[in-house]
């Protein structure tokens, strides 16, 4: 037998290493060329690593969730061939250590299966040029029981883990029979879950591991105060019903999120040091000309902050239109790296779970993030006279070294005027 082992291939610039969130293969398993081995993360995107030729598997590289430098052992797949072969390379620990937020209960891959050894040609080692190609794709998995091909996307894969459900028993209504989320909860449903016993062990890895981090960060090192101010959206809220009136796909009618974004923008001319990171190792304020809004999104896998570049240079109609996509593939677990990386400021919505007040974490290393709660109807005097107004808080926090309090108040009453009046947004 001759071994053939692959490396960590360079998953992107500028990229060192990567934690191993799937394996789709076992020891002892065959495998096609191009099949998938396995998944890893950086940052927060998913890369899939094929493999470069036909094989079986003799022992993979790293348990799940541990994190490999790039070059590192992936996996050493026996390619057939004469003689004997060397030990299969031995789970290879982490090649940085991992920051005390980040340190988590590692699960153990299966069981590697030990070769007999035996005196033969050295094994086949993937240089630079020969590493496989990798793809940031919706990968497939096998199914256990039966052997046959699932098709998910890593969120749904996640999901499926976290809620104790065989994706070989969920019948997929997507592409190619694709496994989606309304495919896990019409699985809900029915009641038909793995038998987990009382208590269910879910690890944090891939991307549930890296939100633990930074939130943890960004608490630990961020003195956040929060600032909370009413908003009148109520003619905001008629211009929004008029333009939902005027356009043919009522899809398209903008929902308040692009107005709050435009008003952000304004605003941040105004009080540029809002608009800004705070470097703790070079105890510098960095502020930045151009306007990237980071748009806090909930997804099945977990929190996802997809960014709007270029905010401030946005028509309405434009900023809907990427909010839509951005949120749509984060939730579907297609964003890019590039779509997900490079906010100067951050905003964060709950929809109509918002509450009444919040108070946010700070998208570290930024300075400031604007929350925004519910919208509710309550009655208001004037002039001896009552009406129903439309009035939204927004709950906003900032980290203390940067921002002063009588600058928080003033930035969030700027954002409050322009959406009170949403002609000024506009002037």
């Amino acid at each position: 037998m001759a071994h053939r082992i692959v490396k960590l291939p360079d998953v992107g610039e500028g990229v060192a290493e990567a934690e191993v969130v799937e394996w789709a293969v076992a020891p002892g398993d065959a495998v096609r060329e191009d099949q998938m081995l396995g998944a890893v993360m950086t940052d927060k995107a998913t890369v899939e690593i094929p493999s470069p030729a036909d094989g079986r598997v003799v022992s993979l590289g790293a348990e799940l969730g541990s994190t490999l430098a790039v070059g590192a052992d992936f996996v050493v797949l026996d390619v057939g061939g004469a003689a004997v072969q060397e030990s299969p390379a031995q789970p290879a620990p982490p090649e940085k250590a991992t920051p005390p937020e980040a340190v988590r209960p590692a699960v153990k891959a299966p069981a590697e299966q030990q070769p007999q050894a035996s005196v033969s040609t050295p094994p086949v080692i993937e240089s630079a040029k020969q590493l496989p190609k990798t793809r940031v794709v919706e990968p497939q998995t096998a199914d256990a029981a039966n052997g046959a091909r699932v098709l998910a996307a890593p969120a749904v894969r996640q999901r499926a883990r976290a809620l104790g459900i065989e994706l070989g028993a969920v019948v997929g209504t997507g592409a190619d029979g694709q496994i989606q989320h309304a495919d896990l909860d019409a699985m809900l449903a029915t009641g038909v879950r793995a038998d987990s016993g009382e208590v269910v062990d879910v690890p944090l890895v891939g991307l549930r591991r890296q939100i633990a981090a930074r939130m943890q960060k960004a608490k630990q090192t961020i003195p956040h105060f929060t600032y909370v101010e009413e908003v009148d959206v109520t003619e905001l809220s008629r211009l929004r019903e008029h333009l939902k009136s005027q356009a043919g796909d009522a899809g398209s009618a903008p929902t308040l999120l692009p107005f709050i974004i435009k008003a952000m923008a304004v605003a941040l001319a105004d009080f540029p040091q809002m608009n800004a990171r705070f470097d703790d190792e070079a105890g510098m304020i960095r502020q930045f000309a151009d306007i990237h809004i980071g748009l806090a999104t909930q997804t099945p896998a977990g929190l996802m902050v997809p960014v709007i570049r270029n905010a401030g240079m946005c028509s309405i109609d434009v900023l809907s239109a990427r909010i839509r996509e951005l949120a749509n593939a984060a939730r579907d677990g297609k964003a890019s790296r590039d779509d997900l990386v490079g906010s100067t400021i951050t905003l964060s919505s709950l929809g109509a779970l918002g509450g009444i007040v919040s108070t946010p974490v700070i998208n570290h290393p930024e300075v400031a993030i604007i929350g925004v709660n519910k919208i509710v109807e309550r009655p208001e005097f004037s002039n001896a006279m009552v009406s129903v107004r439309k009035i939204m808080n927004l709950s906003s926090s900032f980290d203390h070294r940067a921002v002063d309090g009588y600058e928080a108040a003033q930035f969030v009453q700027r954002i409050k005027t322009l959406l009170e009046y949403p002609a000024t947004i506009f002037m």
